[in-house]
Parts: C-alpha cells; sequence; structure tokens
C-alpha cells in the first residue's frame, strides 16, 4: 500500500511541480539542511562524522527540519547523501573531514561488478527511510518532503574513481576502454537507485523525488546520452507511474536539453550558467528550478534583490520553483540566504 503523498492543500511547491497555476514563486534550496546554520553545526558537532549524522535517522530527522523553521523555505528535503547508494551495494566509502569521499575499494574488473549486491532499498537504507517518516510526521502534512538520490553516471564516477576529482579521468578512461564493464555496473546502480526511490516514496512519503547528476557536464555529449541519460530515462519511466513528481538535476549538460524536454520527469534544475529564457525554450511543458547563482549570496541584499527579481521574471512565475544553481556554499552568511528565500517570497505575481 502506498504512503500518502500529498499535502492537505497540495502545497504551492508541489502545484509547480505538477504545471499547475500558483499565486506566488515556491522557493526552497540545495542543500539547505547544512552548515550554514549555526543550529546544524551544534548537531553535528555532537557526532564524531558526517556518516553518523546521515545514519542517525533522529538527527537527520532534526536538520531536515531545521531550515523549515529557519529559513521559511516552501519544502524541506531529506538530508542524507548520494554515497548510500554504493555502500548499500557493498562498497564502503568514508567521509574525509574537509576532503570528502574516500572509497578504500574501487571498482577495476568484472568480478568487482558481480561482487556488488542490487540494493533494496528499504532494508540497507533503512535509517534514511527511518528519518523520513520521523520528517513526515512533524511536518504533518504542512509541506511537502523532498527524497533524492544520484544519478547513476554521478554514482558511478565515485566509484571507480575513488573520491572527488576535477576530471574524474578514471572513471572517463574505463567507458572508452570497458564500455561493457561500465553498462554492466550502471545498470546495478540503476536498479538500486529505483528501489531506492520507491522505499521513499512508499515508505518513506516522498512527495517529490530528485535526481541529482554533479557530474553530467565532464562528458562529450554522445557519451552523455549512452551512459547518462540512459539511465536517468529508465529511473523516470520506472516512478513515471507512481503520481509524485520527479526533478531531474544534470549540471553542466547544456547540450543534453533536447532530450531532457523528453523525460518522464515534471522537473527540470536548471544551473547557472544557463540562460532561463533559453531553458524555458527547450523545455517544453515542464516546470523549471534554478537558477541563482550561489556567489551572488556574497553580494548586497540590494544585490540579491534585483537579481532575484530579474531571475523570476525571466523564467516566468508560473512552472517554476526558485531555487540556486547548485548547492548553496557552506560558508554563506544564512542571513543572505533568508534575504532570498524572502525576496522570493515577496514578489507578487502579476
Amino acid at each position: 500500500m502506498l504512503s500518502e503523498v500529498t499535502t492537505k492543500n497540495d502545497h504551492l511547491f508541489l502545484k509547480a511541480a505538477k504545471g499547475e497555476k500558483v499565486d506566488r514563486v515556491p522557493v526552497w534550496l540545495m542543500r539547505q539542511a547544512g552548515r550554514i546554520l549555526p543550529e546544524y553545526r551544534k548537531v553535528r558537532a555532537s557526532v564524531s562524522g558526517f556518516k553518523e549524522l546521515v545514519t542517525n535517522p533522529e538527527l537527520s530527522a532534526e536538520v531536515t527540519l531545521q531550515p523549515v523553521d529557519i529559513l521559511g523555505v516552501d519544502a524541506a528535503i531529506i538530508f542524507s547523501d548520494i554515497l548510500v547508494i554504493p555502500e548499500a551495494m557493498g562498497l564502503e566509502y568514508q567521509m574525509i573531514e574537509k576532503k570528502g569521499p574516500f572509497f578504500p575499494k574501487t571498482i577495476h574488473t568484472k568480478a568487482d561488478i558481480e561482487a556488488l549486491q542490487i540494493a533494496n532499498g528499504e532494508d540497507d537504507i533503512r535509517y534514511t527511510i527511518d528519518a523520513m517518516k520521523i520528517v513526515k510526521r512533524e511536518l504533518n502534512n504542512k509541506l511537502p518532503l523532498i527524497g533524492f538520490a544520484g544519478a547513476p553516471w554521478t554514482i558511478f564516477s565515485y566509484m571507480i574513481e575513488g573520491g572527488g576529482s576535477k576530471t574524474f579521468s578514471n572513471a572517463r578512461k574505463f567507458l572508452y576502454e570497458k564500455p561493457e564493464l561500465a553498462h554492466l555496473l550502471l545498470d546495478k546502480i540503476t536498479k538500486s537507485t529505483i528501489n531506492y526511490l520507491k522505499a521513499q516514496i512508499h515508505l518513506g512519503g516522498a512527495n517529490l523525488v530528485q535526481v541529482f547528476d554533479s557530474w553530467a557536464g565532464i562528458l562529450p555529449q554522445n557519451q552523455y546520452e549512452e551512459f547518462g541519460l540512459k539511465y536517468i530515462k529508465q529511473i523516470c519511466d520506472e516512478l513515471s507511474t507512481l503520481n509524485v513528481p520527479i526533478t531531474v538535476f544534470s549540471k553542466g549538460a547544456t547540450f543534453a536539453w533536447d532530450s531532457f524536454s523528453q523525460l518522464n520527469c515534471q522537473v527540470l534544475g536548471v544551473d547557472w550558467n544557463i540562460d532561463p529564457e533559453w531553458a524555458r525554450s527547450k523545455a517544453g511543458s515542464k516546470t523549471l528550478q534554478g537558477n541563482l547563482d550561489p556567489c551572488l549570496l556574497y553580494a548586497s541584499e540590494q544585490r540579491i534583490e534585483k537579481e532575484t527579481i530579474r531571475m523570476i521574471e525571466k523564467f516566468g512565475p508560473q512552472k517554476y520553483i526558485a531555487n540556486l544553481g547548485h548547492g548553496v556554499y557552506p560558508d554563506t552568511d544564512f542571513n543572505k540566504v533568508k534575504f532570498f528565500i524572502d525576496a522570493v517570497k515577496n514578489y507578487k505575481v502579476k
């Protein structure tokens, strides 16, 4: 039986995602539950590491709810990490302070791939599902809850590379040297991701799910179509019957927007390098989300307000969700973040 996945009045965030008319532009932020908030830093200091926070349902729920109360965003997004998928598949990762993710073991051979399991998303990432249940109870249908996962290509990149990289040259080399094995691994990641997102919807009560392809832009178009977009399409097609909107955010993949418009999803994320009017011309009937430059939040309040209004008017206030063009930077003054959110809320839809 499906969990309840609508809010009492079908909140304006979901209305916008579904392309319905709204009387105000909804707004939330990628990485809104994080280091910009002193309250988050306090919770983070109470545990030994980032992963302990991710895997503790009570604390994960607490930091998920913080921006709802403090910043006044129009949706909560579950506090988790995209790398829970490879770990659930059997490839452990570590989160090194001030350096980022690190995989002690990486994927090289067919035997490495065959040793991985397909995550079921319910039991092997239970901590996230349990955190979502807590959040849903606390929200009491007043605001929607966003679930998420990393796109298969981005997850693949970390599993091959072993950590962050400017070029992901090892992952890209793998596509050229071992394309059959690449597809074998991507297929397992995709099936794991579908299971996980279904669990977030069925068990966690996600009202919308977002797929993040952070490293889409490092591939040439032909490779992205084959090794990236193909698997995002599978995810969207598989989830399309669940009556929960899907957002696809592929950073830097301007070349693929004609294909994005054909995906079985409702919302497309727009990074800050893309002109809103151009994105609108390519998006067909889809809702767009984005795309303020995260660095703009270092500017004066006057500049933030001016650029926020400009952004909304270029996208148009309907079929639009205000956000940044990527995650908010951790050293951003949360007062500036709050000012941006209020600027969106104060915009009068004509």
